[in-house]
């Protein structure tokens, strides 16, 4: 059995791509990436096969998480319904998914962040133009979604082996 994750964000080129970085590698250091499959996607169009912004890049790294090869790519209405949990990086790309998806599965897509511990946010908000410090923030709160939705997932992985 394999789960498949889908990150997205409005242009795959910083939040999703983190937040395939970090779910990936925390997967790996768990012992259970062979049960996952990974991706990240965006909303948008306007950036399709480039990689994420140099400071998306810079900010993984700083902390142990490489996503150099990631390539921005548009979701799909065929991704709603072949991934498990289509996650959105915030409740503008949820709308944008649900409007996408085929009619049975509008409320397939979830909101990212729903997995973290109660935080007071439900949105990561889009670092792109802004300081490091804000793309540090974004990453922060990727950070804990991502542990928080590995350890809802991991008690299924571990059934499956």
């Amino acid at each position: 059995m394999t789960i498949k994750v889908l990150f997205v964000c409005t242009a795959n080129l910083c939040r999703s791509p983190m937040a395939e970085g970090v779910f990936r590698t925390l997967a790996e250091r768990a012992g259970v990436a062979d049960g996952f499959e990974i991706d990240s996607a965006g909303t948008s169009e306007a950036h399709v096969g480039k990689p994420p912004v140099p400071e998306a890049i810079e900010v993984a790294a700083s902390r142990g998480y490489d996503i150099t090869d990631v390539r921005a790519r548009q979701v799909t209405s065929d991704d709603i319904a072949r991934f498990d949990y289509p996650l959105a990086m915030d409740s503008s790309h949820l709308v944008a998914m649900r409007w996408l998806a085929p009619r049975a599965l509008v409320g397939k897509p979830r909101m990212f962040l729903s997995f973290a511990p109660p935080m007071g946010v439900i949105d990561v908000l889009d670092p792109i133009g802004g300081p490091r410090p804000e793309f540090e923030r974004a990453l922060s709160l990727i950070e804990a979604g991502c542990k928080g939705l590995l350890e809802r997932l991991k008690p299924q992985i571990k059934r499956a082996i």
